[in-house]
């Protein structure tokens, strides 16, 4: 059940977008905070987990298809890749089509890694969206639904491509 202790005065003058952008800057402390013990930030759990999502349609994506995959830019994904590389993570080979590419896949201990991390979001997840109730919920499922409609409008009125979807569903 969804339940907000707030005055009507104070929710109704309350501005969206910094509402959005306060749930989200808490939101990624809190799974920065619990990604911690296992060396990932949510950018580098995302960034593997969509790489997880790419190559199980097959093949070793780019850093490239990776990038625009995640609607991030290829700078960013680079240093992120950098890092996960570094942990041994991933790895980066060179395309032999074209010299200029990486070719991306996750390590066995990238593998077991993401698993570990899924769970751990999969649980933070069940924890702050608890006054929405269960996952599968008409409130869950409506706010879903905004979200998504805020995220495409956002997309059309930037003139970007669509926002992807989530790079995998985090549930073990």
């Amino acid at each position: 059940m969804f339940i907000v202790i707030m005055d009507s005065i104070t929710m109704d003058r309350a501005a969206l977008g910094s509402l959005v952008w306060q749930l989200s800057t808490r939101w990624r402390v809190e799974a920065d905070r619990s990604l911690a013990p296992l060396g990932l930030t949510q950018a580098q759990y995302t960034l593997l987990a969509a790489l997880s999502a790419l190559r199980r349609k097959g093949g070793e994506p780019s850093q490239q298809a990776l990038a625009q995959a995640l609607g991030l830019s290829a700078i960013y994904v680079s240093k992120l890749l950098r890092a996960l590389e570094g942990a041994g993570l991933v790895t980066r080979l060179p395309d032999p089509g074209d010299a200029r590419a990486r070719r991306l896949s996750l390590t066995p201990l990238g593998e077991s890694r993401l698993n570990a991390a899924r769970r751990t979001v999969a649980a933070l997840d069940r924890q702050l969206t608890e006054p929405l109730g269960e996952a599968g919920g008409g409130t869950a499922q409506a706010f879903r639904i905004m979200l998504r409609s805020l995220l495409a409008h956002h997309d059309q009125i930037a003139g970007s491509t669509p926002s992807p979807a989530p790079p995998a569903d985090p549930s073990p």
